[in-house]
């Protein structure tokens, strides 16, 4: 008998999907071969290149700087490690796009650092070499600054949850401490790294601002042509459905290499931290502050520098209204988006439990392909998503109109398309992979024992899931809703695209502004955006912290 919970979060991951399957529709829509042929024979290797290569680079970047800093701040001591902490979170909340328009305004040729140089050392141009910011490496540079976080809070939180019985024993069998951390601690903080490189490499890839200020053709920049340039639905749509492919092979890369491996949590006990004393702590020191500096202080100085020199002349209770439109559309978004990945991981959790008992494995394949149809979306650049979101709901909203007009003899307006309803939707669509992805990951860390166990004292699964899973995944569903309001917080197309008359946002308003090089203006707005979002991240680092002090006492 199938469980009424597994059938519910199948229609409910196939409805958060559809926006996606309504995109991938128009990939059967007019001459595809002829459309296809062309982009393959012009534009379609050089976004191939380029994609491969940005990811390639934000990928290693990224969890080469998320590891060390997550595992430094989690199990050693050194100065400033408390600081820390909470502060490499915060290029969270510093969009991309600001990012590169900053660093081109201090690293141009007539920007404030080469205007140094060549006044201090009498160069002038052709008389030395300066790296080029608007390039492809720049543009990952970039990314690797503000998107590490996804890493790093992943990764600290599966080195705070895991038991360290295994790590001390490999210890204790001689292993040294790096030996430990490579072939122990690594390998179980797995599942975690994947997600946040995935969520990463995704958002990378679905990533418009930076990339075109730069110059650089993806795909993104591709579907962004073809269908609002070029008004070609039809290559825009096979555009998008190469991009998701090309993260679709990625995961499953992945997942692949990962095989028949599992990764549980066994142990409570946590050791305490390991002090490191001279050299060492201030090497530590160093490799955490390094990403904070790159990733929020030096931008944030310099934006709260153009705030200062100028700012926008309308900041005033305007701006109070952005940030309260900001603040109730990523909240709502934020907890919608773990309450349904609660639903989907869970359900797909018990699909694959009954099919290991009964044999009968559809239930766990519809399961598993909405899950993996809803992590898509966040490959999807956001105005894609729009648009998919806009093609059923408005006919939703028309057909709902005309039933109320017969109903009432009054016409309701747009029920859903003329509210916030259909926005959330499109960040739903957009952003609940990374919820998902985040809830999946801890779910993973949490033995298939403890289902038995429940279910043999007589729990349901939704008893179960409420008093055994919830408790055990606290820190991860504080770490989804983070990262899904932070990201709610910055999305600019969907919200351009959807958004009700009169609605703007502090993310709307900035790119607004920066979009027209008025940089000095948008830089308000800008660091309106990281106050905001200094709220959450303040709120998670005590809940991370609270987590590890009830480890600890354990």
């Amino acid at each position: 008998m199938r469980s009424p919970l597994v059938v519910f979060t199948t229609l409910i991951g196939l409805l958060v999907a559809l926006p996606v399957l309504s995109v991938a529709a128009n990939l059967f829509a007019g001459d595809t071969g002829a459309t296809w042929s062309h982009l393959a024979a012009t534009v379609l290797p050089e976004y191939i290149v380029n994609s491969l290569l940005l990811s390639v680079g934000v990928g290693l970047g990224v969890a080469l700087v998320g590891v060390a800093t997550a595992w430094l701040t989690s199990m050693t001591d050194f100065p400033g490690r408390r600081v820390f902490d909470w502060a490499l979170l915060l290029p969270l909340a510093m969009p991309a796009y600001v990012m590169a328009y900053v660093y081109t305004d201090l690293l141009q040729f007539v920007g404030p650092l080469q205007t140094m140089l060549r006044e201090t050392f009498g160069w002038g141009r052709g008389d030395y070499w300066f790296p080029e910011i608007r390039s492809l490496g720049g543009a990952s540079l970039m990314f690797i600054c503000v998107l590490y976080p996804y890493v790093y809070l992943l990764a600290r939180t599966a080195f705070l949850e895991r038991g360290s019985g295994t790590f001390e024993a490999a210890r204790s069998l001689g292993l040294s401490s790096w030996q430990a951390f490579y072939r122990v601690s690594l390998p179980l903080a797995r599942p975690a790294l994947a997600a946040g490189v995935a969520l990463v490499l995704m958002e990378t890839l679905a990533d418009y601002g930076t990339v075109a200020y730069f110059a650089v053709p993806t795909f993104t920049t591709g579907i962004y042509r073809a269908w609002f340039a070029l008004g070609d639905r039809v290559a825009a749509a096979q555009l998008a459905g190469a991009l998701l492919t090309f993260v679709l092979c990625l995961l499953a890369l992945e997942r692949i290499s990962r095989g028949r491996a599992r990764f549980h949590e066994t142990g409570r006990r946590r050791s305490e931290r390991r002090s490191l004393e001279g050299a060492r702590a201030w090497l530590a020191s160093l490799v955490c502050l390094l990403p904070l500096l790159l990733g929020f202080l030096l931008p944030g100085a310099l934006l709260l520098r153009l705030t200062l020199a100028g700012g926008d002349s309308e900041f005033g209770l305007r701006y109070g209204v952005l940030a309260w439109n900001s603040l109730m559309v990523a909240g709502i978004s934020a907890v919608l988006a773990v309450l349904l990945a609660v639903l989907l991981a869970y359900g797909l959790r018990l699909a694959q439990a009954q099919q290991s008992v009964q044999g009968v494995a559809w239930g766990a394949q519809f399961s598993r392909m909405a899950n993996r149809i809803v992590g898509l979306g966040y490959a999807v650049p956001g105005s894609v998503i729009a648009v998919g979101v806009l093609i059923p709901v408005t006919r939703l909203d028309h057909w709902l109109a005309s039933v109320w007009l017969d109903v009432s003899g009054q016409s309701p307006g747009l029920l859903l398309t003329g509210g916030v309803a259909a926005l959330i939707y499109a960040y739903l669509a957009r952003f609940l992979a990374i919820a998902l992805h985040t809830v999946e990951s801890g779910l993973l860390r949490v033995t298939p024992s403890m289902d038995a166990a429940a279910k043999s004292l007589g729990c349901a699964p939704g008893e179960a899931l409420r008093r055994v899973h919830l408790p055990l995944l606290r820190g991860s569903l504080f770490s989804a809703g983070l990262l899904v309001f932070v990201d709610v917080m910055k999305e600019l197309p969907a919200t351009l695209v959807m958004r009700p008359f009169n609605f703007d946002t502090l993310a709307t308003q900035t790119f607004t502004l920066a979009s027209d090089e008025r940089l000095a203006e948008a830089s308000t707005a800008a660091l309106a955006i990281v106050a905001v979002g200094l709220v959450p991240v303040f709120l998670l680092a005590r809940q991370i912290a609270a987590g590890r002090d009830a480890k600890t006492a354990c």
